[in-house]
């Protein structure tokens, strides 16, 4: 080290100040949390430098090496132990190598200290100053000295050196050519970044977009495809193009379902690439092993799985974001939560939701795959979203009872409605199949009107939240308070059995509260049932029964309501039913059975083979009184 030291003429030590001395240890042991992020670093860095030049070329040709190709190079020396990043940018005079690297965050090095020591959740406001990821070399390097020369054609060139302890030197030196080199002596446990592999595997992944060519090793070959297809024009894009890269990105052999290429320059400037995957199962062999998208900033990755960039219910969305207004922490390995990620959040999120709902319009099929894999998180995402549940409404799809094959939106469902109907009309239960058989659904067959299945026990959750969509209310049909719009008379069939007297109906009523006692909170006839001889309904006052389903799916401790029985009065059953006599033992029999009926088709009945004794008797009562 000494040596090195000895080639800086005319330079002397320059202290740290004692703030900037506990930022680089707090930088160096503390922020970083993979070693291998220093290259991608002083990469940026590099890039940085390069990108200026560029600018600086398009207006002045008056520079040092006005010619020289625009490169980053990464050379190793094995025998030394170093590595050096060499780039053909614009270069730095002594002065600024002492203001970039010397007085690293001088404006800021006191507070951010003090922040840090006080675990302050402010912390992100004072980082992300300049030069402080170069610090991140001294995870992995005993010394790092940075020769640079700048484009301007007579400035010296210069060079900064130091070892991370309270001093560092600078001075002139000799260097031909512009740009700056970064040497690092690497530590004993750092070895692995001599290898030729180790440093592509790192640059492909954190670095392969920088937009110049990055030669890496002995053979200097290209590490980089510098290509970004993101930031290219979406009209110049090929179909083939968008599968190839997703394949790239994900390792999935199946085609996307579909994807959306943004570009936008404001509210802020980005880049997206997503893309709707057609399996929300990650295979053994996938690329990708988290939710989350691939956040750059300006090419340069900053997080592998970015959670940020989309609510948690579109976690299935594969793809990258790249702005060039992101705001960056000391280490770039997270972003600050403000305005700009608040903005890139919105933009992502409502492009995933228009290109969804795009898909449904333009591909049924397609969108009945998607469906069928990820309905869950679209209707998980109506039971969390805090702000605007109803963007995702037009996505949801039902299966009706008239239309139990197949999948309609709630827009299907209004164009179909029959004239006088307002609502929209769902009904909630355990099983597709037995809940066709509920005799909420009635007065609906009868009138010709549809029904919503909801069977998924995320349904629960979804209607606790929708309530009404494009002007019409969503009534759930077995509520008792619910009004049918009747169809025209002539449309009705007439009862086809007779009334019975009321003095008869009152008995059969009482008989029914003797039998079931406290099973119930009370026994009533309805004019709501048609087919079926009775119903289970919610008292008045109840918890609605959305709710009550999703306590029973939380576990969620509540003391379930006693439910009413409704009975139809004209059924056959209940007609011959009162007709028994009072100490009959079928009547007894039957009123059990017609009430546990009920609970078996609300999905409520806690023990349905304990019903089959009961069911053996009534049927040899019936055999007994058979006269045919």
């Amino acid at each position: 080290m000494a040596d090195v030291q000895e080639e800086i003429s005319n330079s002397a030590p320059i202290p740290f100040k004692a703030e900037t001395r506990q930022l680089l240890n707090i930088l160096i042991h503390s922020l970083y949390t993979d070693r291998e992020i220093f290259l991608r670093e002083l990469v940026s860095n590099a890039s940085d430098a390069l990108t200026r030049m560029n600018f600086e070329l398009l207006t002045n040709r008056d520079v040092l090496d006005a010619d020289v190709e625009l490169t980053i190079r990464i050379t190793l020396d094995n025998e030394a132990g170093t590595l050096t990043i060499s780039d053909t940018g614009i270069g730095m005079k002594a002065a600024e190598l002492g203001e970039n690297l010397g007085t690293i965050a001088h404006s800021g090095a006191r507070a951010f200290v003090q922040a840090y020591q006080n675990d302050s959740p402010n912390l992100g406001e004072i980082i992300g100053q300049f030069g402080v990821g170069f610090y991140s070399a001294f995870m992995v390097a005993d010394w790092i000295r940075v020769t640079s020369r700048s484009a301007q054609p007579e400035a010296e060139a210069a060079v900064w050196f130091s070892d991370g302890s309270d001093t560092f030197t600078l001075g002139q030196t000799e260097k031909v050519q512009r740009g700056t080199d970064v040497v690092l002596k690497l530590k004993e446990d750092a070895k692995e970044f001599l290898e030729d592999y180790r440093l592509n595997e790192i640059i492909r992944k954190h670095s392969d977009y920088v937009p110049f060519p990055i030669y890496i090793g002995e053979s200097q070959e290209q590490a980089n495809r510098q290509s970004a297809l993101w930031r290219d024009n979406p009209r110049q894009v090929e179909a083939q193009a968008y599968d190839d890269f997703y394949r790239q990105l994900t390792l999935d052999s199946d085609a996307p379902l579909a994807h959306a290429h943004l570009v936008v320059d404001a509210p802020v400037q980005m880049y997206a690439l997503l893309y709707i995957p057609h399996d929300p199962e990650r295979y053994i062999f996938s690329a990708r092993k988290q939710d989350g998208l691939k956040l750059y900033s300006r090419k340069i990755l900053i997080q592998e799985y970015c959670k940020d960039l989309l609510p948690e219910y579109l976690g299935f969305v594969q793809g990258v974001v790249d702005s060039e207004d992101l705001p960056l922490n000391v280490s770039r390995e997270s972003v600050q939560a403000n305005r700009v990620m608040a903005n890139l959040r919105k933009l992502v999120t409502g492009k995933v939701l228009d290109t969804l709902q795009q898909l449904a319009k333009d591909d049924v099929e397609k969108y009945q795959i998607f469906w069928k894999a990820f309905s869950r998180y679209i209707k998980q995402g109506v039971a969390i979203e805090p702000l605007e549940p109803e963007k995702l409404y037009p996505l949801l799809r039902f299966r009706t009872h008239l239309r139990p094959t197949e999948l309609s939106s709630l827009d299907d469902y209004i164009q179909r409605m029959p004239p006088g109907q307002s609502s929209i009309y769902y009904i909630l239960g355990d099983d597709e199949r037995s809940i066709q058989h509920s005799p909420h659904l009635d007065l609906l067959r009868k009138n010709g009107y549809e029904a919503l299945l909801l069977t998924d026990p995320l349904d629960s959750f979804v209607m606790v939240r929708l309530n009404e969509y494009d002007g019409h209310k969503l009534e759930n049909v077995a509520d008792p308070e619910l009004n049918f719009p009747e169809r025209d008379s002539e449309e009705r069939e007439e009862p086809s059995a007779p009334e019975v007297e009321a003095e008869i109906l009152g008995g059969l009523l009482n008989r029914f509260r003797e039998v079931l006692g406290e099973k119930v909170s009370a026994v009533r006839f309805t004019d709501r049932l048609a087919d079926a001889p009775a119903r289970l309904v919610d008292p008045k006052g109840a918890p609605n029964p959305e709710m009550q389903r999703v306590y029973r799916l939380i576990n969620k401790e509540f003391e379930a309501p006693k439910k009413v029985l409704e009975l139809n009065q004209r059924h056959t059953i209940l007609t011959r039913l009162s007709n028994l006599p009072g100490d009959s033992r079928l009547a007894t029999l039957l009123i059990e059975q017609i009430y546990e009926n009920a609970l078996l088709i609300e999905g409520l009945h806690p023990d349905p083979a304990s019903m089959i004794t009961r069911v053996q008797e009534i049927m040899k009562a019936a055999l007994e009184n058979d006269t045919g």
